[in-house]
């Protein structure tokens, strides 16, 4: 069961990283899938052997299969703030795709609220400082700035 606080414990936590996802497995099955449903079949994507030629030295994850995976690490990793009707992804105001992630490499999300304001009828607006990681790796897959609204 995910962690609960209230709205004023989200807006006090400002600054504070929230949560950190559990790991992510990027095989090749999931990489497939995610060309088949965006119709991107780049073959460094989804030919083993022609990637293998590449300086990737095999498949990787599509940057847009990365990042979208971030929804289900913040459910792993956020805390359910109480009262609220829906949580909506508001968008980013930045993204970066720093390094390729291999296929069979796991992901894990990390998330540090940067901002959290009130909005119109009372609703939270937040901005998470949000990092992929991979497994044992020096360098992250992505970094973004993440807008998530909650709505009261």
């Amino acid at each position: 069961m995910r962690r609960e606080i209230d709205r004023a414990e989200m807006e006090a936590a400002v600054g504070r990283e929230l949560g950190v996802s559990p790991w992510f497995v990027m095989d090749q099955a999931r990489i497939d899938a995610f060309a088949d449903v965006t119709e991107d079949h780049q073959f460094i994507h989804v030919d083993p052997l022609r990637a293998a030629k590449t300086d990737f030295g095999g498949t990787v994850a599509h940057g847009m299969l990365t990042l979208s995976m971030m929804s289900g690490m913040a459910y792993g990793a956020l805390p359910v703030v109480a009262g609220t009707k829906a949580s909506i992804n508001y968008g980013f105001d930045s993204v970066r795709f720093i390094a390729p992630v291999h296929s069979g490499k796991r992901i894990r999300g990390r998330f540090t609220l940067a901002e959290a304001r009130r909005r119109g009828r009372g609703d939270l607006m937040t901005r998470f400082a949000a990092t992929v990681e991979i497994e044992g790796a020096a360098r992250p897959a992505l970094k973004a700035d993440w807008l998530v609204l909650y709505q009261f």
